[in-house]
């Protein structure tokens, strides 16, 4: 047996999987988010201990006898938090998370020093682990000198889980302190944020062996000794994993809160300036890149605010077929925009309204205009030189039909919908514990999932949306130039 870890930003999931790949049981624990001030977004790291080892208990209780069978585990986390820690592995304050923007001027500042980008293989955004720690240098002088190690968030709770400091490739490759080609921290990067080599643990790749489960801990968890804690990975590349996105060629698009866009590689081929997102995959010698949007289903879900209809309501008004695209557009920038415009003061329009259009209207125009959104993350991944021919498609958008179709029309890829069942990072995390503890091929343990339909672009259809999408993507720059002071 086998069990997956999803660290997610609102809560944990652990799965029970079986040698063959099987998934057999889930809990899960959750936890808070604070928002101190205006674009903090803070987390206490203790709270995933607390989680973790209350959704072990949990699963224990409920499958004792499966789980003294288990031989290893891997976690899954959300990326770019920075955990920062005394010679005894306290967290000194919060960790502050992937969504917090505070320091923006740091990420600026950061960016613009020559090689950072070449050596990064990214922008650095707010978002990163780097400007974070620079932020903490000036306005928290006090903690940044105590501050013996940084850990990224689901290595923090592999230090729980072993008591050994190690990082993890994918995971560092989103700090802005990794050198992605050649796998390692940078000292260039690390003295660029006033960092020092000895702050940072020992990098592993995802199939590694991090550690073995502290034996009290497996006691009081329910679990056998000797279980082996396997490197794990960062969210999206985890994913991948489960989805089976792990060889050039493979990719997958997300139509979640957020959109990705993710093609796997097996080259580096970083194109900075797209602000396409360059990373180590969790497997070694392997990349992914991805392009990622700010507000896909979140559109939705704000169009069902504004109408008091609820988001599923307002998608089954639609035909299962659309006929083409429709009169009204709409920018999808309701919280700025990431690929490929790096622009987090754009905001989003309704261009084309008549007096006659309704809601379903209003509908169609966000699906589509999330739809053209991610063609722009495609043709930011194509000039990178990834080729993708068709798509895995996942996230609670794929619920619609409608959407599903839209989206393979304007990106001209099929997109394959998944039977229902296991394929996310929780599941991707459990096969990175079968070939880290067994070793077992990645190429045969993470198949691609049983797929229920297949949506072919249609190709009476693809004329209609390629000009709909040229006109969408002549509309940002006339947006930018509005001088309404909300954009750039």
């Amino acid at each position: 047996m086998f069990l997956g870890l999803d660290l997610g930003t609102s809560g944990l999931r652990v799965l029970l999987v079986s040698e063959d790949g099987t998934a057999l049981a889930s809990s899960e624990a959750h936890y808070d988010v604070a928002h101190p001030h205006s674009g903090w977004s803070e987390q206490d790291p203790n709270a995933w201990v607390t989680a973790c080892d209350a959704a072990l208990r949990s699963l224990a209780q409920s499958h004792a006898s499966e789980l003294k069978d288990v031989l290893a585990l891997a976690i899954s986390g959300h990326m770019h938090g920075a955990v920062l820690v005394d010679e005894t592995g306290t967290p000194l304050r919060p960790c502050i998370l992937w969504n917090d923007t505070r320091s923006h001027a740091e990420a600026a500042e950061l960016d613009a020093m020559a090689d950072v980008r070449e050596l990064s293989g990214n922008i650095v955004f707010p978002g990163f682990t780097a400007p974070k720690l620079v932020w903490v240098a000036r306005n928290e002088p006090d903690i940044f000198a105590r501050t013996v190690m940084v850990h990224l968030p689901k290595d923090f709770v592999i230090r729980h889980l072993t008591g050994v400091t190690v990082g993890e490739m994918s995971d560092a490759a989103g700090s802005a302190w990794l050198d992605i080609k050649a796998r390692d921290w940078s000292v260039d990067l690390l003295n660029a944020s006033g960092m020092v080599g000895s702050q940072m643990p020992r990098l592993i790749e995802g199939t590694d062996i991090a550690g073995t489960l502290r034996p009290d801990l497996a006691q009081a968890l329910g679990l056998p000794g000797g279980v082996q804690v396997i490197g794990g990975g960062a969210d999206n590349a985890v994913a991948a994993c489960g989805v089976g996105a792990t060889a050039e060629g493979d990719g997958f698009v997300s139509l979640g809160t957020s959109g990705v866009l993710l093609a796997a590689r097996d080259t580096c081929a970083p194109m900075p300036e797209t602000a396409v997102h360059t990373f180590c995959h969790a497997l070694p010698s392997r990349w992914y890149q991805m392009g990622v949007m700010l507000a896909a289903t979140d559109s939705l879900n704000w169009l069902a605010t504004l109408t008091g209809q609820s988001p599923a309501a307002l998608a089954g008004a639609l035909l299962e077929v659309p006929s083409g695209p429709g009169a009204v557009m709409f920018l999808p920038y309701l919280s700025g925009e990431r690929t490929p415009h790096n622009d987090s003061r754009i905001r989003g329009a309704f261009h084309g309204l008549d007096i006659a259009h309704g809601p379903a209207a209003l509908t169609q125009a966000v699906m589509e205009g999330v739809a053209f959104g991610l063609r722009d993350s495609l043709e930011a991944l194509e000039a990178t030189g990834a080729q993708l021919t068709r798509l895995t498609a996942i996230g609670g958008g794929t619920q619609s039909p409608f959407w599903c179709q839209t989206l393979a029309n304007v990106l001209n890829l099929p997109l394959d919908l998944p039977a229902q069942g296991e394929f996310g990072a929780a599941m991707g995390a459990a096969r990175l514990a079968i070939c880290g503890a067994t070793g077992a091929d990645p190429g045969t343990v993470m198949t691609k999932p049983e797929i229920a339909r297949t949506f072919e672009p249609n190709p009476a259809q693809l004329g209609a949306y390629e000009a709909a999408y040229q006109r969408f993507k002549a509309t940002y720059p006339a947006l930018t130039a509005l001088p309404d002071g909300a954009t750039t």
